[in-house]
C-alpha cells in the first residue's frame, strides 16, 4: 500500500506561498524592468524595458504547479521532469531555475544577487537575451512550449523505458485545441506500468487564449470530465483562486495523483496486476487567466480574461498610472520578504527547493545527454546483399534493415524503439516482431498478432505521436527510429523543424550534452505510390530538412539495401542530428557489394565507372548524375542505352548518398570539397542530374559550385496519380528515355546518330503512353530491366 503524502502545514504552506510568490515576482520583473529589480526605489519610466513582450497570463498557474510538484519531490524523492504545454509562460520556468539555483549554476553570471538580478530581468525576450517561450536555453526543459499541441507526445516519449520518472505535463486549454494535442491523450494506451514510467497531465483551465474563451474553458466541466474519463484517466479537479484554500486542495489533488501512479506501478511491478489497462490520474486546474495580476485596467476586466494573456500593462513608460498599477503589482509579492539585502532568495524560499539532480530544472532526464548509453550495434555487414554484378538483382532493401532492428531490439532491451504509424510491415521493417510485440495496454483479442502490454514497437495511426515520442526518448536520452511513407512525413513535418532548430540551438550550449540523433526513415516513396495515387506522393520532407543549419541537417539517398545498411549504422551512431533516410519498400535493383557501399557511403556520393563509358582520362562529354532509388535506375538504364546505341558518347555516371555533399564546405560540413567535386562532375561539363524530390533542391545546393547554371534537373514535379510505377517517372519526365534525350540536348559534341536516337526514344515514350492503357502495366522491357537486358527496337 503506497502511503499518501500528508497535507502541508501551516509553515511548509507559508513555505510554497513565499516561493509562488517570488517566481510570480521574478516572471512580472522578466516582462517589463530593465533597471531597479528589486524596487529600492520608487519605480520611475527609466525603469521599464521600450519593448514590452513576454506573457503573463498562463504564468501564475504554472508556477503554482511547479510549487507543488517540488514538495511532492521533496518528501517521495521522486524523479520528475516538468513540461510546460503553455511554452509562452516561459518567465516563471525561468525563475523557477532561477529560484532553485540551477540557473545561476548554468549561467554564473546570472548569479542570485540584485546584479543577478538586473541581468535576468534585461536578458529576457531581448536582443542578446533568451527568448520568450520555455526553450533549449532553460535549464530543466527538452519542450519548447507553444509548439502547437506537443507537450503530452513529449511526456510519453520522455517515459518509455524509464520507469522512475514522473513526466508532469502542463496542458494550457488553448494547447487543448490543437490537433496534435487532441490525438495524444491516448498515450496511456501504449504504457506498460512495469517497465515505463508515468505521465501525470495537468489540464490547466484558466478559460482564455490570446484574443478569446477556449473551448474547454467554457465546456460545462461534466462533459470535459466525461472526454477524459472516455480516454481511460481518473478525473482529480480543483478549482478556485482563494488563498491558502488553494494550496491546500492542490496538494491534496497532487498527493492523490502521486499514490494513484505508485500504486499502479506497484502492482505492476510485484506481480499483482491484472494486465488491464489502468486508469492513470489527471488533474484539471481551474484558475484566473492572470492570477494575482491586474484585476481591472482603465475599467476593463483583466484577470481571468484573454487580456491578460501576454502584458496587462501597456505603454507603462508614458502613462503614470499604468507605472503606478505596476508598482503595486510587483509589491504585492512583497519582494521584501522573498529576497535578502544582497538580492539572493530569502531562506523562506530557498526551503521550498528540492536538492541537487531532483530540482525539475536540473534533472538530467532533461538533458539526455548525459544518460546516454550507446547502443549494442550487430554488424552491419552480417546482414549483407550478394550483389553478383550490377544492377542484375532484385529485392527489398528496407527488409534488411528489418532484420538489422531486429538485433538492435534483442541486444537493446531498455533503450531502444521503432516508431512507425501502423506501417511497420507494409514498410518491409516487419522482422522486429521476431523479438517484440507492438506495444498495446488495450484490450486483446486472440485475433490479434504480435500485439500485447509487453511489445516495444510503437504503432498508433499518428505521425505527431510517433514523430513526437521518438523525440523526447532521444532528448532523455534513448535511440530510436521513425519510420513513415514519404507523404505522410509532411504531417509531422513542423515537428522535424522545431526539433531541428532544438538541436541547432543546443549545438551553441555547451553544458547540453549532445544527445542520440533524430531518425526517420522515409519509404512507400513517391515514385512508388502508383497505386495509391497523387495524394500519397510527395517527396516534400527532403526540402524541409535541407533548409535547416548544416551543423543539424543529413540527408541520405541509399541506392540500394548494402547502401542502407552502412547509412543506418551510422545514423545510429551519431548524435544531435537530424538525419534523414529515403529509400522505398518495393523490389528494387541492387548495385554495389557491401564494400563497395562502405566505401561510397564514407565518400557520400562517387563515380560509377561500371555504368558510364568515361574512361577517367578525359572529361565525359556529359554527366549523369543521380540521387535516390528508382531516379538511379532510370539514370543507369539511360546510360546503358547511350552505351549501346551510341558508344562514342562519353558518359559519366555519379551517384550521390549523402545529399549534403552537393553542398560547398562552407555551406555545410559534408559538403565536398572543390577538388572533388571537379572530379565528379568537371567545372564545366553539363550534368543531367535525376533526383528523388523537388528539382530546386539540388539547384539550391549547388548554388555557388562552378558554373551552377550547368546543373538540369529531372526530379519530381507533382505530376501523379494512379499509374504505373514506370509512368511516375514518365510524368515527371525523368524517365530513361527523357535522360537520354536531355544528355543528348546538352552534351558538348552531338555524335552521329543523336536525331535517331532522341526519335527513338520519343517512340518508345508514345509505345509505353498506348501500353500502360491497354495493358495496366508497364512495358516488359521496363518492367523487369537489369543492366544485363538487351535494348529492343521496338
Amino acid at each position: 500500500m503506497v502511503e499518501r503524502l500528508a497535507r502541508p502545514a501551516p509553515e511548509e504552506v507559508r513555505e510554497l506561498d513565499a516561493w509562488w510568490r517570488a517566481n510570480n515576482y521574478l516572471t512580472v520583473g522578466q516582462i517589463y524592468l530593465m533597471a531597479n529589480p528589486l524596487l529600492r526605489e520608487p519605480l520611475r519610466p527609466e525603469h521599464i524595458k521600450p519593448r514590452l513582450l513576454g506573457h503573463w497570463g498562463t504564468s501564475p498557474g504554472l508556477s503554482f504547479i511547479y510549487a507543488h510538484a517540488s514538495r511532492l519531490i521533496r518528501h517521495t524523492g521522486q524523479e520528475m521532469l516538468y513540461l510546460a504545454g503553455p511554452g509562452h509562460g516561459g518567465p516563471a520556468l525561468v525563475a523557477a531555475g532561477y529560484l532553485e539555483g540551477t540557473y545561476s549554476q548554468t549561467y554564473p553570471r546570472i548569479g542570485q544577487d540584485a546584479d543577478g538580478l538586473h541581468r535576468l530581468f534585461r536578458q529576457f525576450s531581448a536582443p542578446g537575451g533568451i527568448p520568450s517561450h520555455v526553450s533549449v536555453t532553460t535549464p530543466g526543459s527538452i519542450h519548447e512550449g507553444g509548439e502547437l499541441g506537443y507537450v503530452l507526445v513529449h511526456a510519453f516519449g520522455a517515459v518509455m523505458d524509464n520507469p522512475d520518472l514522473i513526466a508532469l505535463a502542463v496542458v494550457g486549454d488553448g494547447e487543448a485545441e490543437t490537433g496534435p494535442l487532441e490525438g495524444a491523450w491516448k498515450g496511456i494506451s501504449f504504457l506498460n506500468p512495469a517497465r515505463d514510467g508515468a505521465v501525470l497531465p495537468i489540464l490547466h483551465l484558466n478559460g482564455a487564449k490570446i484574443s478569446g474563451p477556449t473551448v474547454l474553458g467554457r465546456k460545462d466541466p461534466a462533459e470535459v470530465r466525461s472526454l477524459l474519463q472516455g480516454h481511460g484517466y481518473e478525473v482529480i479537479e480543483v478549482e478556485g483562486s482563494d488563498l491558502p484554500g488553494m494550496h491546500d486542495r492542490f496538494a491534496e489533488a497532487l498527493a492523490r495523483a502521486w499514490a494513484s501512479i505508485r500504486g499502479i506501478q506497484a502492482a505492476a511491478r510485484e506481480g499483482s496486476w491484472d494486465g488491464v489497462r489502468p486508469h492513470w490520474p489527471l488533474i484539471v486546474l481551474r484558475t484566473p487567466k492572470g492570477w494575482t495580476g491586474p484585476d481591472v485596467v482603465d475599467g476593463v476586466q483583466i484577470q481571468g480574461t484573454y487580456r491578460s494573456h501576454q502584458v496587462p500593462l501597456s505603454g507603462v513608460r508614458d502613462n503614470p498610472e499604468h507605472l503606478a498599477l505596476l508598482e503595486t503589482w510587483l509589491r504585492s509579492y512583497r519582494p521584501q520578504e522573498l529576497f535578502d539585502d544582497d538580492g539572493a532568495p530569502t531562506e523562506l524560499v530557498r526551503r521550498a527547493n528540492p536538492e541537487g539532480d531532483l530540482r525539475m530544472s536540473a534533472t538530467p532526464h532533461a538533458n539526455g545527454g548525459l544518460l546516454t548509453q550507446d547502443l549494442d550495434l550487430p554488424d552491419f555487414r552480417a546482414f549483407a546483399v550478394d550483389v553478383p554484378s550490377p544492377a542484375s538483382v532484385y529485392l527489398e532493401s528496407t527488409r534488411k534493415f528489418g532484420e538489422m532492428m531486429r538485433e538492435i531490439y534483442r541486444d537493446n532491451p531498455d533503450r531502444f524503439r521503432l516508431f512507425c504509424p501502423d506501417e511497420t510491415n507494409s514498410n518491409r521493417l516487419g522482422a522486429v516482431f521476431e523479438v517484440s510485440d507492438r506495444a498495446f495496454a488495450e484490450r486483446t483479442t486472440p485475433y490479434d498478432v504480435s500485439l500485447s502490454v509487453d511489445g516495444r514497437v510503437m504503432e498508433v495511426l499518428s505521425e505527431h505521436n510517433c514523430h513526437g515520442w521518438l523525440e523526447a526518448y532521444t532528448l532523455t536520452g534513448r535511440h530510436g527510429v521513425f519510420a513513415s511513407y514519404e507523404a505522410f512525413a509532411m504531417v509531422s513535418a513542423s515537428q522535424t523543424i522545431q526539433h531541428s532548430k532544438w538541436l541547432e540551438e543546443a549545438a551553441a550550449l555547451p553544458w547540453r550534452a549532445p544527445v542520440p540523433s533524430l531518425n526517420i526513415l522515409l519509404t512507400s516513396t513517391a515514385w512508388r505510390n502508383d497505386h495509391n495515387g497523387f495524394s500519397h506522393q510527395g517527396p516534400g520532407l527532403i526540402q524541409n530538412v535541407i533548409t535547416s543549419r548544416g551543423n543539424v541537417a543529413r540527408v541520405y539517398l541509399p541506392p540500394d539495401a548494402n547502401c542502407l545498411l552502412s547509412v543506418a549504422d551510422h545514423c545510429l551512431r551519431s548524435r544531435s542530428y537530424v538525419n534523414l533516410i529515403v529509400i522505398d519498400k518495393q523490389p528494387q535493383l541492387q548495385y554495389l557489394t557491401m564494400d563497395e557501399a562502405i566505401e561510397h557511403c564514407t565518400r557520400g556520393a562517387g563515380v560509377w565507372s561500371w555504368a558510364g563509358t568515361d574512361d577517367g582520362r578525359a572529361d565525359p562529354d556529359i554527366v549523369l548524375a543521380c540521387a535516390g532509388d528508382v531516379v538511379t535506375m532510370e539514370t543507369v538504364a539511360a546510360a546503358a542505352i547511350l552505351r549501346e546505341k551510341l558508344p562514342h558518347l562519353r558518359t559519366r555516371v555519379v551517384n550521390v548518398v549523402d545529399l549534403m555533399t552537393l553542398a560547398r564546405r562552407r555551406d555545410h560540413p559534408h559538403g565536398m570539397d572543390e577538388t572533388l567535386f571537379k572530379e565528379l562532375f568537371t567545372d564545366h561539363v553539363d550534368v543531367v542530374f535525376a533526383f528523388h524530390g523537388y528539382p530546386g533542391a539540388i539547384h539550391q545546393l549547388v548554388h555557388g559550385r562552378p558554373d551552377a547554371d550547368r546543373f538540369r534537373v529531372r526530379g519530381f514535379i507533382d505530376e501523379g496519380t494512379t499509374t504505373t510505377p514506370f509512368d511516375m517517372v514518365v510524368r515527371n519526365r525523368v524517365s530513361r528515355y527523357h535522360l537520354v534525350m536531355d544528355a543528348l540536348n546538352n552534351a558538348r559534341r552531338t555524335p552521329p546518330g543523336a536525331s535517331e536516337l532522341k526519335a527513338w526514344c520519343q517512340a518508345r515514350l508514345d509505345e509505353h503512353a498506348d501500353y500502360v492503357v491497354e495493358h495496366l502495366e508497364d512495358l516488359p522491357e521496363v518492367r523487369n530491366w537489369t543492366l544485363d537486358s538487351r535494348i529492343t527496337e521496338g
